[in-house]
């Protein structure tokens, strides 16, 4: 029977075998290992059950492991025998899965009469001894066993060796005494990690923070390590808690199943950690044994950069005025190479007294145009818009800003009263005043018919300043081949918009009309002296008349350094100087006389016009300095005088450059990054825009040598901007040279100034 018990057993432990291997055979990435477990030594207790096979008449444990005097006993009780192939027994099964290979440790033993300590394999119910003792010896000695076929359980037994029908004498009584046990497991399946899930997993465009939870199970010694990999960067690891204890510079399990069979936990991964696009994310798992598996990789869209401003925005019809309430704009969108599409654009509009849409969001993918755009009133407005990514990402400091320019309002046109002049004859000219509120009078023309013609006749005009500001006055001189009758005139007017309006009433009201009469005829008289006589004495004489005036000529020029010209820009602060000369019609300089120098701010500037007087040298040259400040233009008159003609010179145009500075961080990094851009635009004589001050941030490019634009933002009131500007396509190392430049607009007195340069490194 113990033969036949043994063989069973042996084929339970081959069948247990052919299933590890085949369950080796068909796990995924699976490397099969060893652990060892310590047992009943340097302070680590048992994970072991105890059992006696009479039912606990015969015999007794021991335990005293843990606690400074570590053993295992088994003892039989007092009593006069016990029947042969009784025995008590201490056991270590192995996890479901797993296998014992090798135990090392220290055994001792007191037997008689037939009672022997046995150590073996217990399979299926069986036991075969691979180590047995049969006399006393109470020194403690080391031993050493291996089994062929990983056991799926050990056992210490005490036992009657005799035969069932012959018994053992328990006086004096027997022991069997084990510790420090060192149990090699041979584990061979890997761990199944679980597929992440939560946020970064779900699927679409991520960013920022993101949370990945999952699930992990074992079949062995458990899970021990867990950790999760994106684009093989380990970006979580979490060491689930296992019964180990560190013993000669190695951990050794405490338990026979050490770690837990399923754990679950979650991580946090910050994205921004990462550039922009397609990643890789794996889930990894380990046992004990040191079996490792990962999950197929999971594809993970990141985007934590906002996309660049639009390009190319247009507004259809152009910038100009518009006379209809309707405006469609149109952009294109930057490039955005492996990050996300754009989503959406935001908008907003801004404009006289107060009105402001707030910020609107229109959506759709590859969104490049806005239509069927309303304004409330006439007047200028600002629009202004930046873009949205799929992954949410937007920045409203790449926001570029468009006019928008609405009168559909008609000028107001009426004649001015005419000048006064004989009943006989008609005013050399008539005149219409013409004034608009916002876009401004464009042009007109005065047509005039007698009273009873139907046919209108065009009078030549031209344009002149009106009266009130931005009013504008259209001057139609009158034929002097108009006969006697009564004469009505039509004025026509139009703005920029394109509005136009006619009128026939003068500003009070009335009718705009005319009338000749007829010249009276004037009485014939004799003429006083004819024949010989001689003029009326007491009558007076007409007054002498003045000789001509000698013509003269006036040359001016703007100076700065080595340059010079009729327009002239200079730097930002730097004076200039007028030069000149005033020479007779011979072209001899005339000396010591005065002119008048006008000097007219462009507008938008604190500065009003002012008046400076310079005299001619010896030989008829002159030199005015004209200190720093903004755009002007420079007028020279020569008034005349003492024989000599007036003289006039055409304006001079004097453009002063803008300033701004410009500073950059961080200057160096890698593609995909943002540098953040800072500066502040100098205003000296001009207030700044109320919407703030226009600034483009440029790159110099080598090929063609011209700055090229990236972006325009706009300054605060105090002329300080900001803005972020992120690399996308750059390849290798580039060194970018960027400067920022004021540019020029509407009542802003500069011609557009850049900053120095700065220099920013970027690899990619």
């Amino acid at each position: 029977m113990p033969g036949t018990r043994g063989g069973i057993a042996r084929m339970i432990a081959m069948g247990v075998a052919l299933a590890l291997a085949l369950l080796l055979l068909a796990a995924r990435e699976a490397t099969a290992g060893n652990y060892r477990v310590a047992q009943c030594g340097w302070n680590v207790d048992i994970d072991a059950s105890w059992a006696d096979d009479t039912g606990g008449a015969k015999f007794r444990p021991e335990h005293g492991c843990g606690f400074g005097a570590e053993r295992l006993k088994s003892l039989t009780r007092g009593g006069p025998t016990v029947s042969g192939t009784r025995f008590a027994r201490w056991r270590w099964e192995a996890p479901a899965g797993t296998g014992i290979s090798r135990v090392w440790g220290i055994w001792w033993h007191a037997l008689h009469d037939g009672m022997e300590h046995r150590f073996g394999a217990g399979n299926g119910g069986g036991f075969d001894a691979t180590l047995t003792a049969s006399a006393t010896d109470t020194t403690q000695r080391d031993f050493f066993t291996e089994f062929g076929v990983p056991a799926g359980a050990i056992e210490d037994r005490l036992l009657c060796a005799r035969g069932a029908d012959r018994w053992c004498s328990l006086d004096p009584g027997s022991w069997s005494a084990i510790r420090s046990l060192t149990i090699d497991v041979y584990d061979g399946y890997a761990p199944a990690p679980g597929n992440p899930g939560s946020d970064l997993a779900a699927g679409g465009w991520r960013r920022g923070a993101q949370r990945v939870n999952y699930w992990d199970s074992d079949t062995g010694g458990g899970v021990r390590f867990s950790e999760t990999l994106l684009d093989g960067n380990r970006v979580g690891l979490t060491e689930y808690p296992c019964a180990k204890a560190m013993i000669d510079g190695e951990w050794r399990a405490t338990q026979m199943r050490p770690c837990p069979l399923g754990a679950a936990d979650q991580i946090t991964v910050q994205t921004r950690n990462f550039s922009d696009g397609p990643h890789a994310l794996r889930r990894c798992a380990t046992d004990f044994a040191g079996n490792s598996a990962c999950t197929f990789p999971t594809t993970v869209l990141i985007d934590n950069n906002p996309p660049a401003h639009p390009r190319n925005l247009a507004l259809a019809g152009g910038e100009g005025w518009h006379r209809v309430d309707d405006f469609d704009i149109s952009w294109a969108d930057p490039d955005q190479s492996p990050a996300s599409p754009i989503g959406g654009a935001y908008w907003r509009i801004v404009g006289p007294s107060g009105y402001d849409t707030g910020v609107q969001y229109a959506a759709g993918r590859g969104i490049a145009a806005l239509a069927d755009l309303e304004l409330p009133r006439p007047g200028v407005y600002s629009f202004r818009i930046w873009l949205r990514d799929e992954a949410g990402n937007a920045d409203s400091g790449t926001a570029i800003e468009l006019p928008l320019r609405l009168d559909d309002v008609a000028p107001d046109v009426a004649f001015a009263p005419p000048e006064r002049a004989a009943s006989s004859e008609l005013p050399h000219s008539v005149s219409a005043d013409v004034h608009d509120e916002h876009s401004g009078p464009a042009g007109g023309a005065i047509y005039y018919r007698r009273v009873n013609a139907e046919r209108w006749t065009e009078l030549p005009t031209r344009t002149e300043a009106g009266g009130a500001a931005g009013a504008k006055r259209i001057v139609a001189p009158l034929p002097g081949e108009l006969g006697p009758g009564t004469y009505v005139f039509r004025a026509e007017a139009s703005d920029a918009a394109g509005n136009s309006a006619t009128t026939t009433r003068r500003v009070d009201g009335a009718e705009m009309a005319l009338r000749k009469l007829p010249p009276p005829v004037a009485p014939s008289r004799p003429v006083a002296g004819r024949q010989g006589g001689s003029a009326r004495p007491g009558a007076p004489s007409s007054p002498p008349r003045r000789g001509p005036r000698a013509k003269t000529r006036l040359f001016a020029k703007l100076r700065w350094r080595r340059r010079r010209g009729q327009r002239l820009t200079v730097p930002f602060g730097a004076g200039a100087a007028l030069v000149g000369r005033l020479v007779s019609a011979d072209g001899a300089g005339l000396a010591g006389r005065r002119l008048r120098v006008v000097s007219r701010p462009s507008h938008g500037a604190l500065k009003r016009r002012r008046v400076a007087r310079a005299r001619t040298g010896r030989h008829g040259g002159f030199r005015l300095p004209l200190p720093a400040g903004p755009s002007r233009r420079v007028t020279v008159v020569f008034p005349g005088g003492r024989g000599l003609a007036r003289a006039r010179r055409p304006a001079l145009a004097l453009r002063v450059r803008g300033a701004a500075t410009l500073r950059a961080a961080p200057r160096s990094l890698r593609t995909g990054r943002s540098v953040r851009l800072w500066g502040r635009v100098r205003a000296r004589g001009a207030p700044l825009p109320r919407r703030g001050k226009l600034v483009a941030i440029q790159y110099y490019e080598n090929e063609s040598r011209l700055w090229r634009p990236i972006l325009v933002t706009r300054s605060d009131h105090s002329g300080r901007f900001r803005a972020r500007y992120r690399f996308r396509y750059i390849t290798g190392t580039a060194r970018i040279r960027l400067r920022a430049v004021a540019l020029a607009e509407e009542r802003w007195p500069y011609a557009p100034g850049a900053s120095r340069p700065v220099l920013v490194r970027v690899t990619g």
